[in-house]
């Protein structure tokens, strides 16, 4: 007989894709603009640390494709299919796309960890919030799906802060609270059993290529981030 209290592990392998270089330094939020891929030891290193015979999903916008691609290219084995979640694309910032990022961010208070308070919609666009609340409802519902199965997730700063929110206990704001760079691996492992569920953070922004100096330009802000690149 099986034990009804065995936790169901399941496990969660967040990328984020990898770095935007034509967006002219301005936000792009939900635009489908294309990211670069160019640098093969990077997406080495990363397919060294993730999971084979995992279940593939990536949000809706190109460049998770595109990352997903450049890790199947340099040997990863291709899954036989990678569902495309509109719920995982990242935050719509209406009409904050295009503005200058630089310019946006100086003007925010020092500190600040996104483009405006979790609950403030951008203006024809979303809230973090409402980022966090369909980026969670998909969690849940591929999690009913692939229970107890790695999942590797292609997606984008924002979304990947709004898991860890969820996986924080609902603490939106702390998930915030992290760096997420370009092409990092964030793993969550969600416990089931039959009384209660919970949460493990067994790494975040983990970086495999980070020993190498000259792959410093991964580091691409994921929201009003004001470290300066080298």
């Amino acid at each position: 007989m099986s034990n009804p209290d065995k936790a169901v592990v399941t496990r969660w392998w967040w990328v984020r894709h990898a770095p935007v270089r034509n967006d002219g330094g301005n936000i792009y939020g939900q635009t489908d603009i294309a990211c670069d891929t160019g640098d093969v030891e990077v997406f080495e290193a990363v397919a060294k640390i993730l999971p084979r015979n995992a279940v593939w999903v990536a949000s809706n916008l190109k460049r998770t494709h595109q990352t997903a691609q450049a890790l199947w290219d340099v040997g990863f084995p291709r899954p036989a299919s990678m569902a495309k979640e509109a719920d995982f694309a990242e935050q719509n910032l209406g009409r904050w796309q295009g503005m200058n990022r630089a310019a946006f961010i100086a003007s925010l208070p020092p500190g600040s960890n996104w483009f405006a308070d979790i609950n403030a919609p951008a203006p024809g666009g979303e809230s973090f919030m409402d980022l966090y609340r369909r980026v969670t409802s998909a969690i849940d519902r591929i999690m009913r799906e692939q229970a107890g199965r790695d999942i590797i997730a292609v997606g984008h700063g924002g979304t990947i802060k709004a898991a860890l929110g969820l996986a924080l206990g609902g603490l939106v704001e702390k998930g915030l609270s992290f760096d997420i760079d370009n092409c990092s691996v964030t793993r969550l492992d969600h416990y089931a059993t039959s009384g209660q569920s919970n949460w493990r953070l067994p790494f975040v922004n983990q970086q495999p290529w980070i020993s190498d100096a000259k792959h410093a330009a991964m580091h691409q802000p994921a929201g009003p981030e004001v470290a300066k690149l080298a």
